[in-house]
């Protein structure tokens, strides 16, 4: 680790949203208690010189991942500098972290410089509470499933849409853990399958890197790009059930788009599959899912009522995406063996063709075909 690290300083308190301003070689200032593994992948994407955190990166609640993947792409994280950092530092300032020190601006922030030895001793010690962790966090499940049973019991409110999924196989993409990994090793699936690309906000900016375009997108919109929202999918945003206002319909608004509404408790992801359910999707395949318990608190979720709800729901439909890449083998057809024939021939005509020594020897090949031609013709007529 250098011992000194200058850049421009970034704020916000929401990890997402200051993504979306980070350049290469920001200081990247952030409020985010247990940062998780897809907030770290953000800021790793972006390039970032350094993380500093107001807040614990690892508070010993239980084992999160992400301070472990940003020190493991060589990004400086300084950590638990105290909330009063937000007050006097202005976005856009230069900054220096000199060992445990953040100086901007002549004022000095002090704080602790995360190793991985410490990161490793801390998760250790969040192992150990984790079975506290989940016993609340079943308790808080179960409290809410009879508030959220409708999920299961009753016909979900789901918008009309214009794009057709009876009988077809549905690809939902959340933006969670190993997305990426998950989404390119199911290339071959989607290019002869063609499911419905269903995006869950920030999913639709991992299909559009993939060259692929989303057909619906579904979400509160606090993490998806100006450019997936124009890309030409179905929007529907998901709003509240008690009708108050969702800061996504406002900024859809201002872009001049109108959305399609779903009214429905649970995450968006939840929504996501309860629309390809009950419009008769054959199969719902998804990526990036969020299905554990450390999946759920990274979230900042205290239960998962709604979850565990459409996952009883739909269940006989839904595949993970880990166990399709498993278990589907890309079919070779006859195109694409007449291909491959087509690449090796004009790969050996070009290799012919700049190379004198391999046309050498590709005469003195047929000179010497030619003449045991010739000696085998010759003795057949002799011994005719």
């Amino acid at each position: 680790m250098p011992s000194k690290i200058k850049g421009k300083i970034k704020c916000d308190k929401r990890t997402k949203n200051l993504a979306k301003r980070l350049h290469p070689g920001d200081i990247a200032l952030i409020d985010h208690q247990d940062i998780d593994s897809v907030s770290a992948q953000m800021l790793i994407d972006c390039g970032v010189a350094a993380v500093v955190n107001a807040s614990r990166s690892v508070s010993g609640r239980y084992p999160n991942s992400g301070p472990s993947l940003l020190l493991g792409a060589g990004i400086t994280v300084l950590d638990n500098v105290g909330a009063s950092v937000f007050e006097q530092v202005k976005e856009g300032e230069e900054a220096e972290i000199d060992g445990s020190r953040l100086i901007v601006g002549g004022k000095v922030f002090e704080g602790e410089i995360l190793t991985q030895e410490t990161v490793s001793r801390l998760l250790e010690d969040a192992k150990r509470n984790l079975d506290k962790e989940l016993e609340q966090f079943a308790k808080n499940t179960l409290s809410y499933v009879v508030k959220e049973k409708s999920i299961l019991l009753d016909e979900t409110n789901l918008p009309a849409i214009d794009t057709r999924i009876s009988g077809r196989h549905v690809l939902i993409v959340v933006r969670g853990e190993h997305y990426r990994e998950d989404l390119a090793s199911l290339r071959a699936y989607i290019a002869e399958v063609k499911p419905v690309l269903v995006a869950v906000d920030g999913g639709a900016d991992a299909l559009l890197e993939m060259g692929l375009k989303p057909h619906i997108i579904i979400g509160d919109m606090d993490s998806v790009s100006d450019r997936a929202l124009r890309c030409g999918a179905e929007i529907i945003a998901h709003t509240y059930t008690d009708n108050r206002d969702s800061p996504g319909i406002k900024r859809l608004e201002n872009m001049g788009i109108k959305p399609k509404i779903a009214a429905v408790p649970g995450t968006s992801e939840d929504v996501a599959m309860l629309l390809a359910y009950g419009k008769g999707a054959e199969l719902i395949v998804i990526v990036g899912s969020h299905s554990n318990l450390i999946d759920f608190l990274d979230k900042g979720r205290s239960g998962m009522s709604s979850t565990f709800l459409t996952r009883l729901k739909v269940g006989p439909r839904l595949v993970d995406a880990r166990g399709v890449s498993r278990l589907y083998g890309s079919r070779p057809t006859l195109r694409y063996a007449a291909v491959l024939m087509l690449a090796v021939t004009c790969a050996l005509a070009l290799i012919i063709a700049f190379s004198p020594a391999v046309q050498d020897q590709l005469r003195m090949f047929m000179f010497e075909q030619k003449a045991r031609f010739w000696d085998f013709w010759s003795r057949i007529r002799i011994g005719g």
